[in-house]
């Protein structure tokens, strides 16, 4: 039981601190703009595919779950 309340401790502090970021606005004008990142625009037509954040977001995540899976 004592693991149990340490994760959900870890588990509560993330959230708060990716909702502090996402709150003020931190990454707001370079996160999804990231050289490699597709963005297509003609007339009546706009595709935009973030490639590159979606791999920089990927590995991030992959390191945080493998240092909390220990």
């Amino acid at each position: 039981m004592n693991d149990l309340g340490k994760i959900l401790m870890i588990v509560g502090v993330t959230i708060a601190v990716v909702g502090l970021v996402i709150w003020t606005g931190v990454g707001k004008n370079w996160l999804g703009r990231l050289p490699g990142d597709i963005s297509i625009r003609k007339e009546n037509f706009s595709f935009y595919f973030p490639i590159t954040t979606c791999i920089l977001l990927s590995v991030i995540l992959t390191i945080l779950f493998r240092l909390f899976r220990k």
